[in-house]
């Protein structure tokens, strides 16, 4: 028998997170026997161009469409995966399809993702909660969600975020290179993903190796600031903004990399730090939201505070230094990461579709 299931979400480009892992689960379910999948795309280009250039009305258009969209893909799947998010993204895009689907009488997993849950439930729980309670299940991708999802009542089950070990992958390398060590970052150039720490803790960190280069991978309203920073801290040099990458590219960017720096405020199960480790390249991290649930200090991984310019430069400088602690990180974090393929992620994922997939067969008989 063949399980139909929608998926409800975004899609690249941009190569956002969310965007990233909706694609991913969607090419590797079509690969699966017994597996019919649709796909309704939250961020579908418009039609009509002229539309597109109205702002207004575009948006109305774009909500029309697309509940249009999902009314008739609740009728014809068994089990609907939404992929949700914070603030508007759940209001526009999360909330609609849950009533859509529960007054149809099928099944729907909320897959809901982002580090800023807790602030956002803390503000808007009122409009969530009404939406939220109608799920059938909620799946969240880490214990730090989980955890957050406690604390307002809302049981959940974690189903870990794919890692495409074919793609992120050990190139084999001697060891860190330290007479031009190359450090980078895969983040969006955003305030809450403190990049100006990093490139103030590099800034010291060329006192001592001057010939390091750090690759600043991603794109965003930071971008003049920083670029700013690094002009005033003379290191035009060393630091490059490559704009944002590919995933392939951004593959390519880890197998060339010796340390990733993740020197962000707030976060939840950050792909970057995954694929670092699945890629053999040592990790320099705050150690904030979801972190500590996926990577351990001093085992796979380094922890600083965050804003703390001062304590990153000095974890930087030790792996340098020690060739033992660098090698111990990348060894462990290759063997953590393996939980992160589609081998041991898609037995989770089939179980809970095949058992909603099942209940629904039982309403409606």
């Amino acid at each position: 028998m063949t399980l139909n299931i929608g998926l409800i979400g975004p899609l690249p480009p941009p190569y956002g997170g969310m965007a990233n892992q909706a694609n991913q689960l969607y090419q590797l379910l079509q690969q699966e026997a017994g597996i019919q999948v649709s796909f309704v795309q939250t961020n579908a280009p418009y039609a009509n161009k002229l539309i597109g250039g109205m702002k207004g009305v575009r948006a109305i258009v774009r909500l029309l469409s697309y509940v249009r969209r999902v009314y008739r893909l609740t009728g014809q799947v068994d089990v609907i995966h939404v992929f949700a998010n914070s603030g508007w993204s759940w209001q526009l895009f999360s909330a609609p399809v849950i009533w859509i689907a529960w007054l149809r009488k099928t099944p729907i997993i909320i897959n809901y993702r982002g580090g800023e849950a807790e602030t956002y439930f803390e503000k808007s729980i009122k409009w969530v909660r009404p939406s939220m309670d109608k799920a059938t299940v909620i799946v969240v991708p880490s214990g730090y969600l989980q955890h957050v999802f406690d604390k307002f009542h809302f049981k959940t089950q974690v189903i870990p975020n794919i890692i495409n070990l074919e793609r992120f992958k050990l190139v084999r390398k001697e060891s860190i290179n330290i007479k031009a060590p190359h450090l980078i970052i895969t983040r969006n150039l955003e305030t809450i993903y403190g990049i100006a720490t990093a490139i103030k803790a590099v800034a010291i960190v060329n006192k001592k190796f001057p010939n390091f280069s750090l690759s600043i991978a991603g794109s965003g309203p930071q971008k003049n600031e920083l670029l700013e920073l690094v002009k005033k801290l003379k290191l035009e040099n060393n630091i490059r903004f490559t704009g944002k990458l590919k995933p392939d590219e951004v593959a390519t960017l880890y197998q060339e990399a010796d340390i990733m720096l993740n020197p962000t405020t707030v976060d939840n199960m950050p792909n970057s730090v995954l694929e670092a480790m699945a890629s053999g390249v040592a990790i320099v991290t705050t150690n904030v939201g979801g972190i500590p649930y996926i990577v351990e200090d001093n085992k796979t991984a380094l922890f600083v505070e965050v804003n703390n310019a001062e304590l990153m430069a000095e974890k930087i400088i030790e792996l340098l230094h020690d060739k033992q602690l660098y090698t111990r990180l990348v060894s462990n974090g290759i063997t953590e990461v393996q939980q992160y393929s589609w081998t041991h992620i898609k037995i989770q994922w089939m179980n809970l579709y095949q058992l909603l997939g099942s209940n629904k067969l039982d309403i409606s008989q």
